[in-house]
């Protein structure tokens, strides 16, 4: 008796229409439009379109380890295995022939959509009624689950579960895939919701924090901004799902690793968009709003074209660190300093450069003139990324001390001069840093690092108390 298996959301904990459909969005932003004139000829057209456009490295994508189990015991009894899915005929070939573990392939054509009746259909004219076994995860499929002689369920919603669960051949559940808190934990980022943490420096250094209608318009704009850093962050992870796949550490996030599928991820960051600049429209300035805008967009610029950019991705980094200041002066109508703005410039110049060193410090083994993939760099650029980085942090320390000496620091500390000892603070700081990048032991972003980092921590109390004896 020969076993059918789907391929979408059963074997492979995602979808290859979503994932050759964000593909095509990351490698043809200029063509976004395109899709949709081919769903005017049917669904099938869509899937065979994208699949000639995107190149999906199916050796990386997330297959359910125990859907493969089973299927690897069946064919060890001795039964054919049929790989029955509605995802394009290209693509199905591709993943059963890295695989290895099927005698037949039936996919969806230019213009057959094989899913539902039309998969039981095709299942009925080469096996007969009761003539095969099927395992499958959506209701797309109850149709074939009564056609079949016995079922399997891997990876449903339990809506579909239990429907599947009162069909009267119903065998078993081989895999469940329950979405977990901490998966989204992860996915949203709140950890990164530190750095929106910058939006109170133009309270804190204007010394207006004690100000509650301030304070209060601060705290909201951080919650704004953190759902539109969130939304941004899952976008971002949708549109780099293949380069996550093959990175160390980013092919275990969730949507890389399949613990939350694509089309969820589609389905939350407009939701936390339209939350975001909803809430921000209706209760802070519009300046709050365009600002959070501009954040938006070179955060996409960013995540689809200047990351590979040598040099460029990390001022764009950088910027995307101060947006956050300028983001907390606007929406409080608090006037930017000029030493403020180029304290952060330095400052957070030295930290986007960490972040790429970290990031690129296991690629040192490759060849002096190798390319880093996705990036602008070759290994032998590593001394200069350091050196560089490690000559902005200490700029910054040059700036805070120029502004111990300027007139500008009178206006809010009765003794300045204090101020000295946070610009030994800092430099201690930015020399452990980078020692610690050079070592391999900085996390990729620095700032959580910082978070997490006992030394760090005890950095950030001293200048505080520093800041606080000179006031």
């Amino acid at each position: 008796m020969t076993l059918v298996v789907d391929l979408d959301g059963a074997l492979l904990r995602s979808d290859l229409l979503v994932e050759s459909g964000l593909l095509f969005a990351r490698s043809h932003p200029r063509r976004l439009l395109l899709p949709f004139w081919w769903l005017m000829k049917g669904k099938a057209a869509v899937k065979h379109e994208l699949a000639a456009h995107a190149e999906i490295d199916v050796a990386a994508l997330p297959y359910d380890e125990k859907v493969l189990a089973f299927i690897r015991d069946a064919r060890a009894a001795g039964r054919r295995v049929t790989l029955a899915t509605a995802s394009c005929q290209k693509l199905a070939g591709q993943v059963a022939r890295h695989l290895g573990l099927f005698d037949e392939v039936l996919a969806s054509g230019p213009t057959l959509n094989l899913a539902g009746k039309a998969k039981r259909d095709a299942l009925l004219s080469r096996y007969g009624e009761r003539g095969f076994d099927y395992l499958g995860n959506s209701g797309d499929d109850l149709p074939v689950w009564r056609a079949a002689r016995k079922t399997w369920v891997a990876n449903a919603r339990p809506r579909i579960e239990r429907k599947a669960r009162a069909l009267d051949n119903f065998e078993g559940v081989v895999s469940q895939r329950r979405t977990q808190l901490v998966d989204w934990i992860k996915a949203l980022r709140l950890h990164q919701w530190l750095k929106n943490l910058l939006i109170f420096v133009p309270l804190l250094a204007s010394h207006r924090y004690m100000e509650t209608p301030l304070l209060l318009q601060a705290l909201l704009g951080f919650f704004c901004f953190s759902l539109c850093a969130s939304s941004v962050y899952l976008l971002n992870d949708l549109l780099d799902l293949r380069d996550d796949r093959l990175h160390a550490r980013k092919r275990l996030r969730p949507f890389a690793s399949g613990r939350l599928s694509p089309l969820s991820g589609l389905a939350a960051f407009p939701l936390l968009l339209c939350v975001a600049f909803g809430l921000a429209l209706w209760r802070l300035p519009l300046a709050f709003t365009l600002a959070a805008l501009a954040y938006y967009a070179l955060t996409l610029a960013y995540s689809m074209w200047l990351k590979r950019l040598m040099i460029v991705d990390v001022i764009a980094l950088a910027t995307l660190y101060t947006l956050r200041i300028v983001t907390g002066a606007v929406m409080l109508g608090i006037p930017l300093s000029f030493w403020l703005l180029a304290f952060s410039t330095f400052i957070f110049l030295s930290l986007a450069l960490v972040k790429r060193y970290a990031e690129l410090f296991p690629m040192q083994g490759m060849e002096e003139n190798g390319k880093v993939p996705g990036r602008g760099y070759h290994a032998a650029d590593f001394p200069m990324i350091a050196a560089l980085g490690a000559a902005s942090g200490y700029t910054a320390v040059i700036v805070l001390a120029l502004y111990v000496h300027d007139a500008a620091a009178l206006q809010y500390y009765r003794h300045p001069e204090y101020l000295w000892i946070s610009c030994l603070l800092l430099l201690t700081w930015i020399s452990r840093v980078w020692i610690l990048a050079h070592r391999g032991m900085m996390h990729e972003d620095p700032v959580v690092f910082a978070a997490r980092d006992r030394a760090s921590l005890v950095i950030a109390a001293l200048m505080a108390c520093v800041f606080w004896m000179a006031t």
